[in-house]
């Protein structure tokens, strides 16, 4: 037996062949070569390896992505346009509509869309932006003066650096104001557009064929997982696009019709901006209101400002509590903890495109996990523990051999 063997040997001691009459000799071993690694400690520095490794190869993943923006951005940008046109383009393939044309026809509708949108921005922001800006910061002056006539004692030089580093944050390229400056960042804009057209045709047209392309590689248990994840992703995507058009729309009258009734100014502005923001959950709305309250501080005064306040809150606690559950469902049942944080993250990596498409990622992750095992079985780690409902079946299982024993003893 050689050292290598003595060491691979599993028991502690080891029997080594001698003379025949002559008392076995037996040679202590030393332990397992692996035992460090088996005990809790070592237990613990490999899953700390492995959580440093999964982190080094995302933020790999991420430095990728944020250098080739101008290719990964489109491409989002046209997986979500494609998922919001899917059930479009299956209505037309089943009514006998050649591909093509239907392509081109969803495409169009599409692009109009954007162009509408960008018109009516266009239209109602160009004349009056500057006035919208000057109001609003008129009325932050207000609120202010306001802070400073208070019972307490608040520093307004902190007041002031706070402001100062808002507005710094606010006119840097990290928001992403900076994005639209140069002619280098127009150039890139306008490639990212063309690509995203192209994409997106590609998308519509061929979508189901490229998916069934990348899923060739995987077979059986595999294969019917990436089948339940792509349905998932498309139908995640599609329904929170027009959910959420949907609910910005409404947002947008409803609080269009009670700015005109208070005559408040720059109504029609403060509505295109109320429907853009509404793409950012939580913090839009919630910009949204304030500048349409410091609008009305300056203009009708604080009677005025808080009843916009009160309309603003209800509008959006009518959307929040039925229409958005009513056109979502359950796609987007993330926890308001769990929106901040992605929206956070996604502010810091790409600006207002982060932001924007920061929880449509998130919802189509945890729609994943939701499918990981089966159509309607989450991944183990993520499943419901019941453990109220288990011990009760215990405890009806056991009434059962109850009464079961005492009809045999009866």
């Amino acid at each position: 037996m050689g050292l290598f063997d003595l060491f691979r040997s599993s028991p502690q001691t080891v029997r080594v062949d001698t003379p025949v009459g002559a008392a076995p000799l037996r040679v202590s071993a030393p332990g397992k070569p692996w035992s460090l690694w088996s005990d809790g400690l070592g237990t613990f520095a490999i899953r700390s390896l492995q959580v440093m490794i999964v982190a080094a190869i995302t933020a790999a993943v991420i430095i990728g992505i944020q250098q080739i923006t101008v290719v990964t951005i489109p491409l989002v940008l046209a997986l979500i346009f494609a998922s919001a046109f899917a059930p479009v383009m299956t209505w037309l393939r089943a009514r006998g509509v050649p591909s093509i044309v239907a392509t081109l026809l969803a495409l169009f509708a599409i692009l109009l869309l954007l162009g509408a949108v960008s018109w009516l921005i266009v239209w109602a922001v160009r004349d009056q932006w500057d006035e919208l800006y000057s109001r609003a910061q008129q009325g932050f002056d207000d609120l202010m003066a306001w802070v400073g006539t208070l019972p307490f004692d608040i520093d307004q030089g902190q007041i002031d650096e706070w402001v100062a580093t808002l507005t710094d944050f606010v006119t840097s390229a990290q928001f992403g104001s900076g994005a639209l400056a140069g002619v280098g960042a127009v150039a890139n804009f306008v490639t990212g557009l063309v690509l995203m057209v192209v994409m997106l045709f590609f998308f519509l047209k061929d979508g189901p064929q490229m998916w069934a392309f990348v899923l060739r590689p995987f077979r059986g248990e595999q294969y019917e997982r990436a089948v339940r994840i792509g349905d998932k992703t498309v139908s995640t995507l599609g329904s929170y696009v027009r959910g959420t058009a949907t609910v910005a729309a409404v947002d947008a009258l409803g609080i269009l019709v009670g700015l005109l009734i208070l005559q408040v100014p720059l109504a029609i502005p403060l509505a295109v901006l109320v429907f853009l923001l509404a793409f950012i959950p939580i913090v839009g709305a919630t910009v949204a209101g304030i500048l349409a309250a410091l609008v009305a501080l300056v203009a009708n005064g604080w009677v005025i400002a808080l009843i916009v306040v009160g309309v603003v809150v209800l509008v959006n606690q009518l959307e929040g509590n039925f229409l958005q559950p009513f056109l979502m469902g359950r796609t987007m049942k993330l926890h308001a903890f769990v929106v901040l944080i992605a929206l956070t993250i996604g502010t810091v990596l790409s600006g207002i495109i982060g932001a924007v498409l920061a929880v449509p990622i998130a919802a189509v992750a945890w729609g994943i996990v939701q499918v990981w095992d089966g159509p309607d079985l989450p991944a183990r780690w993520a499943r419901p523990k019941h453990r109220e409902v288990e011990r009760e079946v215990q405890r009806e299982l056991q009434r059962e051999l109850q009464r079961e024993l005492r009809r045999e003893n009866g």
